[in-house]
């Protein structure tokens, strides 16, 4: 299925993955796992099928007072507040300037839902586990940190987001924010 099915309607509330989502598990018993990829410029990410809940279009935000830049406020989701992630901010490219044609991604973390403010949905991959190669740790940098692994796929270079490190504060951004 292509990634324009899958989020077919996502400026009109979104489509639950879960209906588009072959398989039953991010894994299965063959070791194949599904992601869904996406671009930041001309770079490509995915992120596990089973932590993305909903892909909409852009929508206004709320800005809330004393948090990290690249958080960029909360979207009203049903009545529950999701706080917006930039990823091209979190990743030192500066602010996205957003428009309808950009996407955000819910996702759930641990208990929470996060959105991941993105420039386009690519397509649903599914791959090897054995296929995903480590990040090279050759330079200190910060979005290094946020990464997983990596997959090439069509000759292209995916990078995999890891969600739990994407949302913890460094001690700077710690102290940015209580300040």
């Amino acid at each position: 299925m292509s990634a324009e099915a899958a989020v077919s309607g996502a400026g009109n509330g979104g489509t639950n993955p879960m209906e588009w989502a072959s398989g039953d598990g991010a894994a299965d018993a063959d070791g194949l796992t599904q992601f869904i990829s996406f671009a930041i410029g001309p770079d490509q990410y995915g992120v596990d099928i089973m932590s993305v809940r909903e892909i909409k279009g852009w929508s206004e935000i709320t800005h809330l007072p004393k948090q990290p830049p690249y958080v960029r406020g909360v979207l009203n989701l049903r009545g529950v507040m999701v706080p917006i992630i930039d990823l091209r901010c979190r990743f030192g490219q500066g602010l996205t300037e957003a428009t309808p044609m950009h996407i955000v991604i819910i996702v759930q973390v641990a208990s929470r839902l996060v959105g991941l403010l993105a420039d386009r949905v690519l397509d649903i991959i599914s791959c090897d586990l054995t296929k995903i190669q480590p990040v090279p740790r050759i330079a200190q940098a910060s979005r290094i940190d946020f990464l997983s692994g990596l997959v090439t796929m069509d000759n292209a270079m995916i990078a995999l987001i890891d969600l739990p490190h994407l949302l913890s504060l460094s001690g700077s951004e710690e102290k940015a924010v209580s300040h």
